[in-house]
């Protein structure tokens, strides 16, 4: 199978292009290295696929490059964008605009013009805004309550539109907080463990009593993998990627706080704009079309995190 992989050097999308050619695929990689965090990490991320056999990578913007002969491929994961529910308000919205939309609607016209089979789309749970019922299933009305999730939702309209009218098979994969080694330094388990290790503050929006369903990044590579060979229908679908139970915000800082031996140094402050009270996914959909149940629960997949900071801290 030749797949395209967009944000490869990202915190999902390296391990995406490891287990894929660990199957024996080929991948094409492209990535951008936006400053949105270090990218320094994110060469990171990448510098162990340059020399593996069936890897190539481009560096290039979506949003002003080439991209169909990238789109000759059987599938496209499309991973690229620009994250973060709280800075997306305000002048930043242009860069979200341009990364979630401008690059998605490209890269789909690249694709339909390659007669491209299969696109898979990184979407987020951020589209669904205070949801009116938990877990939620995927035919519940997406209200996104932050930019960051109305971009994500543009993206899946898009991809619905796209594959309805060119016939290929799309699947939109709402992401559920996701978490492991190797996460982005501005999420929120990173920085609770950074602080924990390094007895620093935890700055902690809200009462702490707010819940997401969490999801350890290699079962989310799993699903990710699994969207590339579901069955073919003609058009798009949306399928929850979910950790399968929820956890407060004060739970996991009990069990960071075990796994460190050190007590947090909280500053709890106001909730920020976008952040959602509660988040639950229903996988019913995600095991019926992609045979998909989560492996690794919160305490073990901390305990990876944990222990992938403490290496990556210097000695």
């Amino acid at each position: 199978m030749r797949t395209l992989i967009t944000g490869v050097a990202g915190f999902i999308g390296s391990r995406l292009a490891a287990g894929l050619l660990d199957g024996g695929h080929e991948v094409t990689g492209v990535d951008a290295f936006t400053p949105y965090y270090d990218p320094t990490q994110k060469r990171a991320n990448l510098e162990p696929l340059l020399h593996r056999k069936g890897f190539r990578f481009e560096e290039l913007d979506l949003r002003r490059a080439r991209l169909q002969p990238l789109a000759s491929v059987d599938v496209v994961f499309h991973l690229a964008g620009q994250p973060g529910v709280r800075s997306s308000w305000g002048p930043p919205f242009s860069d979200y605009v341009g990364h979630n939309v401008l690059a998605t609607q490209r890269l789909l016209e690249a694709c339909r013009a390659a007669e491209t089979p299969r696109f898979v789309l990184a979407s987020s749970s951020s589209v669904y805004g205070e949801a009116e019922r938990h877990p939620t299933a995927e035919d519940v009305q997406p209200r996104p309550v932050s930019p960051y999730g109305v971009t994500k939702l543009a993206g899946e309209h898009l991809l619905d539109a796209y594959a309805s009218n060119f016939g290929f098979h799309g699947v939109a994969l709402r992401y559920f907080t996701v978490y492991g080694p190797g996460q982005r330094p501005d999420m929120a388990f990173h920085r609770f463990i950074r602080a924990l290790l390094e007895g620093g503050t935890i700055h902690l929006f809200g009462d702490g009593e707010q819940t997401r369903d969490v999801t350890y990044v290699d079962d989310v590579v799993r699903a990710t993998m699994a969207a590339g060979k579901a069955a073919d229908t003609k058009g798009a679908s949306a399928v929850n990627v979910g950790g399968g139970s929820q956890v407060s915000v004060n739970r996991v800082l009990q069990i960071l706080a075990e796994l460190t031996g050190n007590e947090p140094q909280v500053v709890r402050k106001a909730p920020m704009p976008g952040d959602v009270r509660h988040t639950s996914a229903d996988l019913a959909r995600a095991r019926e079309v992609l045979g998909y149940r989560p492996q690794v629960g919160i305490e073990e997949g901390l305990c990876r995190e944990v222990e992938w900071l403490r290496q990556e801290r210097p000695s």
